[in-house]
């Protein structure tokens, strides 16, 4: 039996850093972020507690088209999404898996009583399905050259 993977339990493995940006941010800045940190969204927030908002590289992507060469200095406030879906960390990470593939989100962040306390994104959680399917492939594996080697009474 498989032990149920909590949110706590990728964050303890990865970290609970997140990269924050102000909403009068300019989108310049959020791309020259993420680029350094090698990531693919941010939560926007004043204080780095409170979660304002989400901005993810695929919103400056759809952007381009519609403010061309503004695009750099436009605020962050004007692409981000305002309505966030977050989880707790003391979700499931299946739970979390469903939402995200649901809703077709890549980045959730974690957030206990009202304060932001890590980020987990799709690639966590397929991560974390990977190395399960993997353990349960060398299980059976192991399973079988030992019954093939002892054969039961008959």
């Amino acid at each position: 039996m498989t032990d149920v993977v909590k949110v706590a339990d990728i964050l303890a493995v990865k970290g609970s850093r997140v990269t924050t940006v102000q909403a009068s941010d300019t989108i310049a800045t959020l791309s020259q972020r993420l680029r350094e940190k090698r990531i693919g969204a941010a939560v926007v927030s004043s204080d780095g507690q409170t979660i304002e908002g989400m901005i993810s590289e695929r919103d400056v992507a759809y952007a381009v088209v519609a403010h061309k060469d503004k695009l750099h200095a436009l605020p962050v406030s004007a692409l981000m999404t305002k309505t966030v879906i977050s989880c707790t960390p003391r979700d499931t990470a299946a739970t979390v898996g469903s939402t995200m593939l649901a809703r077709n989100i890549r980045h959730l962040p974690v957030e206990e009583g009202g304060r932001l306390v890590g980020m987990i994104s799709i690639r966590d959680v397929l991560n974390l399905r990977v190395d399960e399917l993997q353990r349960q492939a060398s299980q059976l594996r192991a399973f079988a050259s030992h019954t093939e080697r002892d054969p039961q009474d008959r």
